[in-house]
């Protein structure tokens, strides 16, 4: 038991201490930058805002942009409003999954069960970005209803649309601040404004938010009357709204169900190996059982995987 432990600490020691040697030196690097010096006459102020880097590290950072996956995860990590690059994603997900995958194999002494461990254990960051999104997107629409409203009034009261966005930037908190903050620079520093539109619809992957670039587009291509188009389509979203409750309220036994089910054999497992740690060595010890813990940590996953399916109800 002491090898495994002291591999494992190994690891951990060498994993954070290459990052953050490599930190330290970008560090001192940008330091020295910013000291003054003599600069050209004929140098010419950077006036584009730079694009947001994915790691402090410029070698990582120049890895991370030529691969695909990188910027769908920025794009991602964007979305959840978390301060993070994507190397430091990256690298809380390889910690979580070594560390689950040592602490599994130290006590459980099984390679199959420690590597699901490590699986299991890696997608804990993940999850936990997930939530942050859904929980930002959730509020996102929460606060769009209002954002419409303030919109259509302003048009009622002669604004012009672009008038309207600034007013939702500066009135309404974040995120939906945010989001119209960024779209009403974009237009106001010469971007299109159904290029402007698009790119909120991009940034923002909700449905209502898809309604109103359209209905907005719609508008300026065929004519009519924006005030009353973003009238209905704040009554549309207020009885959507109505719609989620009342699915969420009639889901609630399922998702509960699924809750307990998903928690019990774990909870079960822990306590009768705090309480009596002989009866499951037989398990942990024998190939058959290997065989049948493995088993039953796939099935319960997949079981729960199931069941968040069964109550997921689209409306």
């Amino acid at each position: 038991m002491l090898l495994p432990s002291i591999v494992f600490v190994g690891v951990f020691l060498i994993i954070w201490g290459a990052y953050y040697v490599a930190v330290m030196r970008d560090e001192n690097l940008m330091l020295a930058r910013l000291q003054p010096k003599r600069q050209r006459r004929d140098r010419r102020p950077e006036v584009l805002k730079p694009e947001e880097s994915m790691s402090s590290v410029g070698s990582v950072n120049e890895m991370l942009v030529r691969l695909r996956v990188a910027g769908p995860v920025q794009h991602f990590l964007y979305q959840s409003g978390v301060k993070m690059t994507v190397s430091v994603y990256v690298l809380l997900i390889g910690c979580a999954s070594v560390l689950g995958f040592w602490l599994t194999l130290l006590f459980a002494k099984i390679t199959a069960l420690a590597a699901i461990a490590g699986v299991l254990t890696g997608s804990i960051p993940y999850l936990w970005v997930r939530w942050k999104r859904a929980k930002r997107l959730r509020k996102f629409e929460d606060q769009f209803p209002e954002a419409i409203d303030l919109v259509a009034r302003a048009l009622r009261a002669g604004h012009a649309l672009p008038t309207g966005l600034g007013m939702v930037a500066d009135e309404i908190a974040a995120p939906v601040g945010t989001e119209f903050r960024i779209l009403f620079d974009e237009q106001n520093f010469g971007l299109t404004l159904p290029d402007a539109l698009r790119n909120f619809a991009k940034r923002i992957p909700v449905l209502d938010a898809r309604f109103f670039v359209t209905a907005v587009l719609t508008q300026r291509e065929a004519g009519g009357n924006l005030a009353e188009v973003l009238d209905n389509l704040g009554s549309v979203i207020r009885e959507r709204f109505k719609v989620r409750r009342q699915v969420a309220v009639l889901s609630a036994h399922g998702r509960i169900t699924g809750w307990v089910l998903g928690a019990l054999p774990p909870a079960l497992a822990v306590a009768t190996f705090v309480l009596n740690p002989n009866h499951l060595g037989g398990l942990m010890h024998d190939a058959l059982g290997q065989r049948m813990i493995v088993a039953a940590v796939v099935l319960q996953v997949l079981g729960v995987l199931w069941i968040r399916k069964l109550v997921d109800i689209e409306y």
